[in-house]
């Protein structure tokens, strides 16, 4: 593609070089520059790509977007901007054609239900007769084939490169979790959504965001993207807010909740161990849902899924089957097939109240005691742990505190975090950093009709501990201690 046309739309404040040059390629990564390419230059957190740029051009790029004007060889072409994420997004955008306009686009944010909640979409969509794609943290998901993520949202140029692919593939639609991060990173600029999706704001991120506030204003950029709808959580305090905040707007808003009036609407809830039933009530009818996912919050995520279907004009009969024909999402209650007497579940749940929707719901089924095994990720937000401690003690017989993902940070600070919460006078409290010894302990100890719950690590495949990733897929780790000795 010539730099003119890949360029175009982009806010210039200078320039030198030739714009009719030939672009093999778009890198924001100088070790993946090669001969012909554009380099975009980001400034990280850790790291700035303008300190880079001279690799990028020896490894062969012929022109460099940057922010900071800076000297670079004559005989490259140099592009000066105000933003380069932004302007990495829009030459992404340019240089596939503009994919995200081809396909029927939705985006859920919110703290947590996301990724439960785009697979109920999938499923909903799917039994409509749509062929769908997903953008989320398990996964990105292109016709069956997953490709793992690095980001739930990813960078802009990958993001773009993804929806090309859906587009190529005769792909009608695309569900994506956009995480806070990415929409204040621009990571989703340029890209069309028909429909955005609110699903509550906890507090999450906040060595990032710096206070809720901050936080909730990230979420709310989502709904100035949209063309088709708005869905929001009118039970959730900060649904609310936004719901006020988007007002404004020429996109329609329908709003899902269970407690305060909204469009769509659950009542008649029945939770049970192995899922929930409800009614659920829409401006197009009514019909009963038995959702094979235990949980008030499964009836939220639930909510939300059908709301889309509803701004789809999908069927009723098909939103059902679509709910119903989902068994569970990796990670998201999921439950170990142990063959004993008690049981095992895993859970991504990582903020209080990711964990207090989670042992809730426990609580709701549990015949014996409940035993939860958990630690906070390293080198994040530290003013969650002692909450999470709380939480934890609150509602488990039995807390086995270990490590998460302590990445380059001291776990037995971590560990002090999470105790400052603990009521070591309403459960049992005991500390294991080794998580896989953590979890070998809580088996061992297990009794009849106990429940214990895995939380933190969900899908994930791995620990980080220090600066290396180590495998750790806690199915295989459970099942492998059990079958010791046999």
């Amino acid at each position: 593609m010539k730099l003119i046309d890949l360029i175009n739309g982009l806010e210039i404040e200078k320039y030198s070089g030739d714009l009719n040059i030939e672009i093999s390629k778009i890198v924001y990564d100088s070790r993946k520059a090669e001969n012909g390419c554009i380099f975009v230059a980001i400034k990280g957190y850790k790291t700035d790509g303008h300190n880079y740029i001279n690799q990028a051009i020896s490894n062969g790029a012929k022109a460099v977007i940057l922010q900071r004007d800076i000297n670079i060889p004559e005989n490259i072409v140099k592009i000066l901007v105000k933003d380069t994420r932004c302007a990495l997004a829009r030459i992404s955008s340019n240089y596939y054609k503009n994919p995200s306009e081809k396909l029927e686009l939705i985006g859920i944010t919110g703290t947590n239900g996301k990724t439960t909640t785009t697979y109920l979409i999938k499923s909903i969509l799917e039994a409509s007769g749509k062929n769908v794609g997903l953008i989320g943290t398990i996964g990105n998901v292109i016709n069956g084939e997953i490709v793992k993520a690095k980001n739930t949202t990813p960078e802009s140029l990958d993001l773009q490169e993804f929806f090309n692919r859906m587009v190529n593939t005769n792909i009608d639609s695309c569900v994506m979790e956009v995480s806070s991060h990415s929409l204040e990173l621009k990571r989703v600029e340029y890209c069309d959504f028909n429909v955005g999706i609110f699903t509550n704001l906890t507090p999450e991120h906040l060595d990032f965001h710096k206070d809720l506030q901050s936080y909730m204003e990230a979420k709310v950029k989502l709904f100035y993207k949209t063309r088709d709808y708005n869905i929001i959580n009118i039970d959730d305090e900060y649904g609310r807010k936004i719901q006020s905040i988007i007002q404004e707007l020429d996109t329609p808003i329908l709003t899902y909740g269970i407690e305060k009036k909204a469009d769509i609407m659950a009542r008649n809830i029945e939770i049970y161990a192995s899922g929930v039933k409800f009614d659920l009530i829409t401006p197009n009818g009514s019909i009963d849902i038995r959702l094979n996912i235990p949980g008030k919050f499964s009836v939220y995520n639930a909510l939300a899924a059908a709301s889309c279907g509803i701004a789809f004009n999908i069927k009723l009969e098909d939103i059902k089957r679509g709910l119903e024909t989902i068994q569970g999402v990796r990670g998201r209650f999921e439950v170990v097939p142990t063959n004993t007497d008690f049981s095992v579940i895993i859970d991504y749940a990582h903020t209080p109240d990711g964990f207090k929707k989670v042992l809730s719901t426990i609580d709701q089924f549990a015949k014996g005691r409940k035993m939860i095994v958990f630690g906070c990720g390293g080198d994040r937000d530290k003013t969650k742990r002692p909450k999470m401690g709380e939480i934890a003690s609150h509602y488990c017989d039995i807390c086995i505190i270990t490590t998460d993902n302590p990445r380059t940070e001291n776990p037995k600070e971590i560990v002090k975090d999470i105790l400052r919460g603990i009521d070591d006078e309403n459960c049992e409290c005991v500390i294991i950093e080794d998580r896989k010894e953590a979890i070998r302990y809580a088996l061992e100890i297990a009794k009849k009709d106990d429940v214990i719950l895995l939380a933190g690590k969900g899908h994930e495949t791995y620990q980080i501990i220090g600066k290396e990733v180590l495998p750790f897929d806690e199915r295989e780790i459970v099942l492998e201690i059990l079958n010791e000795g046999k």
